[in-house]
C-alpha cells in the first residue's frame, strides 16, 4: 500500500522508496490476502472471479467492499501518451528520478541543446507542485558533481488550466507557493493547457514553446477501468454510486469508498469528496464502523491542508483558519504525514530517513537497472566476446 503524499520525497531521494509503501500482509495480519485481478462479478451468486498468479479463483462473499482507487487521466493530447511521464505510483517516481539524472549526464555532452535541461510539469495540484519542488531541489543539489553544467541554464515550467496553482487551498497560501517557486526560477503558466509534445518541445495553448526532454503529467485522475466489470451503478465520471453510508446504490451487501467512488459527504452537501488521501482514510474509518455496527452517514470536514515546497519550505492551513508557511509549514506538513502513515515501524524508518537527510546531501544514485537484470544468456555471450578479444588482440 503506497502512501502517496510521500511519493515526491521518494522520487527526490530524501526517503528510501521502500519506506513509503507498507506490506499489506504486515498491515492486515488477520486478513487473507490473494494477489490477482478481478475478472468478473456474479451479483446473484455473491461471488467474484479473480485471475491470480496460479490461475482463476472464485471467491464467495457475505459483503463486498470495492476500493480499486484511480488511475492517471490521460487526455488525447498529441504525443503525450508516447513521450510523457506519469506520477502516480512508486515506479513512476523512480522512473522520473532516473530520467532527470540521465538528462544531466546527457547535458554534459550536449550542453548546447536547451531541451536537455528542460522540465515541464502539467498539472499544478498537490502532486505536480510537490514533485516539481522536490526534484528541482534534487537537480540543483546534484550540480556540485557536474561542474560543466553550473552555468548552463535550466528551465522548469509548471502548467495549470485553472487561474492559479494549488486551486484546492486558500488563495494566500497558493500565492505564497507561486512566489517561492518563481524565486527559484520556475516558470508558471496558469489558465492554459498542453497542446502537443513531441519528446523535445512542449507546445502550450498560450503560444509558448518549451524545449524539454522531460514532461510530467499530473493533471487529474480517473476511476479504475476495472469498475465496469463489476456490474455496479456508475455515474458519468465512471465512479461507483454510493449513498451517505458508503453502501452501493441499490445493493445491500456491496460497499465502495476512495477514489473509485462518488462519495456523498454530509458535511459538504452537494459536493463529492475529492480524491485525496485525507478523505479516503476518513471514509475507511467510517466504513469499518458501518460494517461492524449500525450504519451511519459519512461526514467529514477537512481539518486543514498541507503541502511541501522542497527542503525546509512548505504551506499548511490548520483548524480555525490558522495559516503557516516557510519552515513552520514544512514542519507541520511532515508531522501530519508521519501521523497518518500506517505502522510504527514505517514511521520510525521515515523519521530516520528525514534525520539523515538533515546532515547529509541528497543522494543522486540512478536506479534504471533496478528490476531489469541482464539475462544470463546475454552475459555469457558478452563474456565469450570478451574472451575472443583477449585471444585475438
Amino acid at each position: 500500500m503506497l502512501y502517496t503524499p510521500l511519493l515526491p520525497e521518494a522520487a527526490s531521494g530524501t526517503l528510501e522508496p521502500r519506506h513509503v509503501v507498507v506490506p499489506v500482509r504486515q498491515m492486515c495480519p488477520h486478513a487473507e490476502l490473494l494477489l490477482g485481478s478481478v475478472a468478473r462479478h456474479d451479483r446473484e451468486g455473491k461471488a467474484v472471479v479473480v485471475e491470480t498468479v496460479a490461475g482463476p479463483l472464485e471467491i464467495g462473499y457475505e459483503r463486498l467492499v470495492v476500493a480499486l482507487g484511480a488511475q492517471t487521466r490521460v487526455l488525447p493530447v498529441p504525443g503525450l501518451a508516447a513521450h510523457g511521464l506519469g506520477f502516480k505510483d512508486l515506479a513512476d517516481a523512480i522512473a522520473l528520478r532516473n530520467r532527470i539524472l540521465l538528462q544531466l549526464e546527457s547535458a554534459v555532452i550536449r550542453s548546447d541543446d536547451p531541451s536537455e535541461l528542460g522540465f515541464v510539469f502539467v498539472g499544478a495540484g498537490y502532486a505536480g507542485v510537490e514533485a516539481l519542488a522536490e526534484l528541482n531541489d534534487m537537480t540543483h543539489a546534484a550540480l556540485r558533481f557536474y561542474p560543466s553544467l553550473r552555468d548552463v541554464p535550466q528551465r522548469w515550467v509548471l502548467v495549470e488550466a485553472a487561474p492559479k496553482i494549488l486551486p484546492e487551498i486558500p488563495r494566500r497560501l497558493g500565492e505564497y507557493a507561486a512566489r517561492r517557486l518563481s524565486e527559484r526560477g520556475v516558470e508558471i503558466h496558469v489558465g492554459t493547457t498542453l497542446e502537443s509534445y513531441d519528446g523535445d518541445v512542449a507546445m502550450l495553448a498560450n503560444g509558448a514553446h518549451v524545449p524539454a526532454k522531460t514532461l510530467v503529467w499530473t493533471a487529474g485522475v480517473r476511476a479504475s477501468p476495472l469498475l465496469p466489470k463489476l456490474g455496479l451503478p456508475l455515474e458519468e465520471r465512471g465512479r461507483v454510486v454510493v449513498d451517505e453510508t458508503l453502501r452501493v446504490q441499490g445493493l445491500d451487501d456491496v460497499w465502495a469508498l476512495g477514489d473509485c467512488a462518488a462519495v456523498v459527504n454530509t458535511k459538504t452537501p452537494g459536493v463529492y469528496d475529492p480524491p485525496t488521501s485525507q478523505h479516503a482514510l476518513r471514509q475507511a474509518r467510517r466504513l469499518t464502523k458501518n460494517l461492524t455496527g449500525e450504519p451511519r452517514p459519512y461526514g467529514y470536514r477537512m481539518l486543514g491542508q498541507v503541502a511541501t515546497l522542497g527542503r525546509f519550505k512548505g504551506i499548511a492551513e490548520l483548524p480555525g483558519g490558522l495559516r503557516l508557511w516557510g519552515f513552520l509549514g514544512w514542519f507541520i506538513t511532515r508531522t501530519y504525514h508521519l501521523y497518518q502513515l500506517p505502522l510504527l515501524s514505517r514511521k520510525l524508518r521515515v523519521v530516520v530517513d528525514w534525520t539523515v537527510a538533515l546532515f547529509f546531501r541528497r543522494d543522486i544514485v540512478e536506479l534504471s537497472m533496478l528490476g531489469h537484470p541482464v539475462p544470463l544468456g546475454a552475459r555469457s555471450e558478452s563474456a565469450g566476446a570478451d574472451s575472443d578479444r583477449a585471444e585475438n588482440p
